[in-house]
């Protein structure tokens, strides 16, 4: 006989948390928002990963690409680049996101000194870069001979033939400093001397990196951003348990900080596989999720095959027809409560902490929260983050309204069957496990960011928790009526506005 689950599946809109005490320093500019997202050991200083807004975005193809990346991870989150696509767009993707921004910069605009004006508005057209070093062999780390920028020629006086010694800004004309510098000295260096950028030198007069005074601006613009070692913006990127061993390398030498492995369905030996291969071939310097699952067993499987972190979800995603479909599924809420319970015990059994991430069912800003409060370390957001201009789809004017349009990766349109091949003939797909759609437009990530991560530390002081682990540590929530849903809602007056916030 199958098994039956006396308790009731629940959704983030059955609860609301009751306000605890707030003490008098319990202030939103005091709520550290910060988490861990791969596992540690207990007593350890902290986990290898952390980001500053708990907040990452879907592996989707309208989500998550190279701008997205960039976006999120300014404002203190991270995004995982979709995988459903071939693998050389993928680790660009990556790639172009981590070379986006960094204290020294590997100049990949380079030009000899025989090249011509014209080859310099080619890779001005093709890169953007307005600032090209000129180096004797026309490589990045070849011997600094002069920088060209865009002050120092006119399209309209320089004929486009014009040699680029002609017209360079010599070396020795030039402010540098040597390799080994720190970058607060190269900054100092900028500020001091009025430039825009720095080259740094070696010993032998080879050009080593560049520093750019508008990375300072902008980081000081972005106090939040999620950085590495190198000042790089740190970038995820989602795989698949069909092609790893290719797919797996090429991310990592693009220079991906984080993988995750995506499907529907995560309590599978296929992923089991795909986890061990990655921790045979690289032991624990892969940092990797799993999932998704719903229950704790799923999240031990995962866990016991060497996961660093642990998704929860199956089909509460707004573009997700897994359930409706297959029959498979669990709320959302009470789904988060037993994956959490199981981290915990797993965590008092061996010591090991595996964070877990809330995967779909957020429809208001406040459910962020309740997830939070119900034990995730981290949200997942796919149709959020659709809705900015830093999503890849395209922004529609439709029926007077401005949307972006927003389809699952289990859509026909997404074409992603070797996530959701049923087994089929050529590997087609029999049946659909998304939808293809339209959200609101919203505007800038950035604004729209400020604003539910203000929510949510608001929400935080009400219950009086300072940290992540202090709210769930803390938290009481009470299940809800439909009347008192109902309730909390504006209602029994003739509002003024008809567009009203979520």
């Amino acid at each position: 006989m199958a098994m039956i689950f006396e308790q009731e599946s629940r959704t983030f809109s059955e609860y609301l948390l009751v306000p605890n005490l707030t003490p008098r320093d319990c202030t939103p500019d005091a709520v550290d928002l910060s988490t861990a997202i791969v596992r540690y050991r207990k007593g350890s200083a902290e986990s290898r990963l952390r980001i500053n807004v708990p907040v990452v975005s879907a592996i989707m193809q309208s989500v998550s690409d190279a701008g997205m990346a960039i976006a999120l991870a300014r404002c203190g989150g991270l995004s995982f680049i979709y995988g459903s696509q071939p693998i050389a767009g993928q680790a660009e993707m990556v790639l172009k996101a981590k070379k986006y921004k960094a204290g020294f910069v590997v100049s990949d605009s380079n030009v000899a000194p025989d090249a011509t004006l014209a080859d310099i508005l080619a890779i001005k057209q093709k890169t953007g870069h307005s600032t090209i070093a000129v180096t004797d062999d026309g490589t990045a780390g070849g011997k600094l001979v002069g920088l060209v920028t865009s002050r120092d020629y006119r399209i309209s006086r320089v004929p486009t033939a014009t040699r680029v010694r002609e017209f360079m800004t010599p070396f020795d004309h030039l402010v540098y400093a040597r390799e080994g510098i720190t970058l607060s000295e190269a900054n100092d260096i900028i500020w001091d001397n009025k430039i825009n950028q720095l080259p740094i030198i070696n010993e032998n007069g080879q050009l080593v990196a560049l520093v750019f005074r508008k990375d300072y601006d902008e980081h000081k613009e972005n106090p939040m951003e999620l950085l590495d070692r190198d000042k790089r913006l740190i970038v995820g990127a989602g795989i698949n348990t069909r092609d790893y061993q290719e797919r797996v390398p090429a991310l990592l030498a693009a220079g991906a900080d984080i993988l995750c492995i995506d499907s529907s369905d995560g309590f599978s030996e296929w992923q089991y596989d795909t986890l061990q291969w990655i921790r045979r071939q690289y032991g624990d310097r892969v940092l990797v999720g799993a999932g998704n699952v719903v229950d704790g067993e799923g999240f031990r499987y995962l866990a016991d095959a060497g996961a660093d972190f642990v998704k929860v979800g199956i089909g509460g995603g707004s573009i997700c027809i897994t359930r409706e479909q297959k029959g498979i599924g669990c709320g959302q809420a009470s789904a988060v409560q037993a994956v959490a319970a199981a981290r915990d015990e797993y965590f008092l059994e061996t010591g090991v902490y595996v964070p877990i991430c809330s995967d779909g069912g957020i429809v208001h800003d406040y459910h962020m929260t309740l997830a939070l409060a119900m034990g995730a370390d981290f949200i997942m957001l796919g149709r959020y983050f659709a809705r900015f201009d830093e999503s890849p789809t395209r922004k529609l004017l439709v029926n007077g309204v401005y949307v972006k349009e927003y389809w699952g990766e289990g859509s026909n349109r997404a074409r992603n069957w070797q996530r959701y091949d049923s087994g089929s003939e050529g590997g087609q797909m029999a049946f659909e496990e998304g939808v293809d759609s339209y959200v609101p437009y919203a505007g800038k990530l950035k604004d729209n960011l400020d604003i539910s991560m203000a929510k949510i530390r608001s929400t935080m002081c009400a219950c009086g928790a300072r940290t992540i682990p202090e709210l769930q540590e803390k938290a009481r929530l009470v299940v809800v009526s439909a009347t008192s849903i109902v309730e909390g809602g504006a209602h029994d007056v003739i509002q003024k506005e008809s567009e009203r916030r979520s």
